[in-house]
């Protein structure tokens, strides 16, 4: 007998859900540094300009990254995959979601555990939670950078996104008021018979279609994630 056909099920997720495993978000982070702009640490002008600053900024946010610990939302999502075709599409630069058991996960801002050579290959090298120091190389001999989308530049994976929400017959939205364009848009994909549900702190205006479950990822996600897996257990 053929196995049953599993549900198509993705997630996007924001600042808010790592928010709850202690991580800063960018502007919470860049406000501990507020001698200096957002240009200065995170555009392709700041690293031409300082990129000692910007090495110094991001070495911290990795350093806070890796010694954070998934939260029970990232577990619970995690689970999902016991029953669903599961896609994670993340704004978060950090890796909680693997480390919380996710194994398809896309990094629409890049990632802090990466670092990448500044030539045109743009060679990537997996760091963890080691810092890029100035005058650090990749093999090619460019200097290494933090392998992140910095304003300016373009947000990674959009096409494959934008396919895995259009194809979902589940759309949970987490930790992400939608503001931070164009991955805001990819609820606008969306099924209009898919399942929809946004859980966050606070919005200014719900998507239409979705649901929305208000309060912490780490209280209300384990809750959606076992309604769900009970349905089909």
């Amino acid at each position: 007998m053929a196995a049953p056909v599993r549900e198509k099920l993705v997630v996007l997720s924001g600042s808010g859900l790592s928010a709850e495993s202690g991580l800063p978000t960018f502007r919470d982070a860049a406000g501990l540094w507020n001698q200096y702009s957002w240009m200065e640490l995170a555009s392709p002008d700041g690293w031409a300009e300082h990129p000692e600053l910007v090495l110094r900024f991001y070495n911290e946010r990795r350093a806070k990254a890796w010694a954070a610990e998934p939260n029970a939302a990232h577990r619970a999502l995690a689970t999902l995959e016991r029953h669903f075709d599961v896609s994670v599409i993340t704004q978060n630069v950090d890796n909680l979601h693997e480390r919380a058991g996710s194994t398809r996960v896309l990094h629409v801002h890049g990632e802090l555990a990466f670092a990448r050579g500044t030539g045109p290959s743009r060679r990537r090298y997996r760091i963890d939670g080691a810092a890029i120091e100035l005058g650090q190389k990749c093999d090619e001999g460019t200097q290494l950078r933090p392998d992140i989308v910095w304003f300016g530049e373009e947000t990674q994976h959009m096409d494959e996104a934008r396919a895995l929400v259009q194809a979902a017959d589940k759309v949970l939205v987490v930790g992400t008021s939608l503001t931070v364009y164009p991955a805001a848009g990819l609820v606008d994909v969306a099924r209009r018979d898919a399942d929809k549900v946004l859980n966050v702190l606070e919005i200014d205006e719900v998507p239409a279609g979705f649901r929305f479950e208000q309060g912490p990822a780490t209280q209300v996600v384990p809750r959606i994630v076992d309604s769900w897996l009970g349905a089909v257990a």
